[in-house]
């Protein structure tokens, strides 16, 4: 025994170092088991619809790994990115099929329809410590057009915030928002204004020297005096936009970086009293009578999705400064609206940390659920709802009941999908609805009438070169649908949306042509009366890269004969008294 004791003890001190290898060997693979393991677990409870009880039941209630705790982290960045794309991030802000100069021709004119930049949330929100500014290091053409305001504007306060000073409705506009970093409720952020200079600045390169904007005015009439006064009364550049402080600065940001110093200090501004730019055609029962239907629709999809409902309660109880003699929550497109706040501005996702009481009440408290067709709604016509079946007045009462107040916790990657995929969704088949396409030709109809007098002006040598619609997401969603302007994310318009009509003449044959590019993407070829064979091809650039133009008789041939023909009518005045037969089903949608 003593003999085998020695011999162990011997072999034992021989074989030390083997020893502590296989030691730490065996450490280091439970610890990396370990760490597996616990991963598995984060990303199962993480995913979507895994709530460990119910597709939205305690989970809703718990704290969050990813919520709350700084700022979204790499994985959920792109998670979100689908979604973020309606934030338009400067990168997606670029140049694509845009023209400009086309071989054999000559640019004769744009028309430009932009959706106005990032602003703050339609509703109050929870939304401390966001930023709503540009990055720490500034951008470049933020900083030139701030430091050109300071430097040839005044206050009449003293201070260094800068006001429009021109005789006219926006007189006194602010130039740029009040803060360099918050996100006011509604207004254009700096965010916004860096979007419109960049959107700007690609117009620059595009058009400001084949449309001659960079000439000196008067310059071919020999020594005539050339001062800003000289372009009061230019109709070179024509501005319209709406009386709201966002499409305002936005309309001044992009035409700052467009032109030149001393044409922008020229410019006048003019009033559009509707978002859908109709001018004198805008009276049409008609069309609220549509909006109603399709708001029905979208309330009973929401109202097959106990699981969204769940989550619009838990995200708009989280986000939105709502009370209870407000009703709650009620429109999934607000609750939407609050978190692209938090999605487009790289914020944590929001906890709840006390008592929150939220319950979706009856339309009875509210009328307004959901407006498909103008997610930027600020009109004050009433938006009143048809009534529901007993049947489903009996879904919406049952949800109302579902007992959420009480818990406390955090917004989950998988609750922002829920919400934001039935958006989507939802955007898609409203778009894709034959009450979309005509809500769309009534509402546009004014001023698609107005651009196709523009167009008639710019061929026929008037000296109108650039005309600028500052709108809102319903000013393209309206004219895109009446030209049948199809995209992949529906009606859904992202800030800083551009919609481009180029006037251009052969210099062969001196006939005039147009293209349609939208967001960087020609879509002439979408239109009805441009498609096929209806247009002309030809070579845009030295790459080979090809370009489609169609007539402009095309144009005012359907504005004249076939524009009403969809809703059965012969002109606007018979298409707005007409009706358009019962409403749609429920599972028409």
């Amino acid at each position: 025994m003593k003999l085998l004791l020695k011999e162990l003890t011997r072999l034992t001190t021989q074989h030390r170092t083997f020893y502590c290898y296989m030691f730490l060997s065996i450490w280091i693979f439970l610890l990396i088991a370990g760490m597996y393991r616990y991963m598995g677990n984060v990303e199962h409870n993480s995913s979507p619809g895994s709530g460990g009880g119910g597709v939205y039941g305690p989970g809703i209630g718990t704290a969050s790994s990813g919520g709350g705790n700084g700022a979204i982290d790499t994985s959920s960045a792109q998670r979100f990115a689908r979604y973020r794309e309606r934030c338009a991030s400067l990168s997606q802000l670029t140049r694509m099929d845009d023209g400009g100069i086309l071989e054999g021709w000559k640019l004769q004119g744009v028309l430009l329809v932009i959706r106005h930049g990032d602003r703050g949330a339609m509703s109050h929100v929870h939304a401390n410590g966001i930023n709503c500014g540009v990055p720490a290091d500034g951008d470049s053409l933020v900083n030139r057009y701030r430091s050109f305001l300071h430097n040839s504007s005044s206050s009449a306060s003293g201070s260094n915030h800068m006001y429009w000073s021109k005789v006219g409705p926006f007189h006194g506009f602010p130039l740029l928002p009040a803060t360099e970093r918050g996100c006011p409720l509604g207004q254009l952020t700096y965010k916004g204004i860096a979007q419109l200079l960049h959107v700007g600045d690609i117009m620059h390169q595009i058009y400001a020297h084949p449309l001659g904007l960079l000439l000196k005015p008067n310059a071919l009439r020999g020594s005539v005096d050339t001062t800003p006064h000289t372009l009061l009364n230019s109709d070179e550049v024509v501005v319209f936009t709406t009386r709201y402080r966002r499409t305002f600065q936005s309309a001044l940001a992009l035409l700052f970086a467009l032109l030149p110093a001393d044409k922008w200090l020229g410019l006048n501004v003019r009033e559009s009293h509707s978002m859908a730019f109709c001018f004198g055609d805008c009276s049409c029962a008609q069309t609220l009578v549509l909006r109603k239907r399709l708001m029905q629709l979208a309330e009973r999809q929401l109202l097959r999705r106990a699981d969204v409902l769940a989550v619009m309660q838990w995200i708009g109880g989280t986000l939105l400064q709502h009370t209870a003699t407000e009703g709650g929550v009620t429109n999934p497109f607000e609750v939407v609206d609050a978190m692209l706040t938090v999605l487009c501005h790289d914020a944590a996702l929001p906890c709840r940390r006390r008592n929150v009481s939220q319950t979706l009440s009856t339309r009875a408290h509210n009328p307004e659920l959901v407006d498909v067709i103008n997610i930027d709604q600020d009109e004050t016509v009433a938006n009143l709802m048809p009534p529901l079946e007993p049947a489903e007045e009996e879904q919406l009462e049952a949800a109302a009941a579902a007992p959420n107040d009480e818990r406390a916790g955090c917004v989950e990657a998988s609750h922002v999908d829920a919400l934001m995929s039935f958006a989507d969704e939802l955007s898609l088949r409203t778009a894709r609805h034959v009450y979309y396409k005509r809500s769309g030709l009534l509402r546009a109809y004014g001023m698609i009438r107005h651009i196709v007098g523009y167009m008639l002006k710019m061929i026929s040598g008037d000296r109108t070169k650039f005309v600028l619609y500052s709108g809102h997401d319903c000013t393209l969603q309206y004219l895109t649908a009446a030209l049948g302007i199809l995209s992949d994310h529906g009606q859904t318009i992202a800030y800083a949306s551009r919609l481009a009509f180029e006037v251009y003449r052969s210099e062969a044959h001196t006939d005039y042509y147009f293209r349609v590019v939208h967001n960087g993407r020609d879509v002439t070829q979408q239109i009805d009366f441009c498609e096929g064979g209806k247009s002309l091809r030809v070579t845009r650039d030295s790459r080979g890269n090809k370009a489609d133009l169609c007539p402009i008789e095309n144009i005012i041939r359907f504005l004249h004969e076939d524009y009403f023909a969809p809703l059965n009518a012969t002109n606007f005045k018979e298409a707005c008294a007409a009706s358009f037969g019962p409403p749609a089903k429920a599972n028409e949608f």
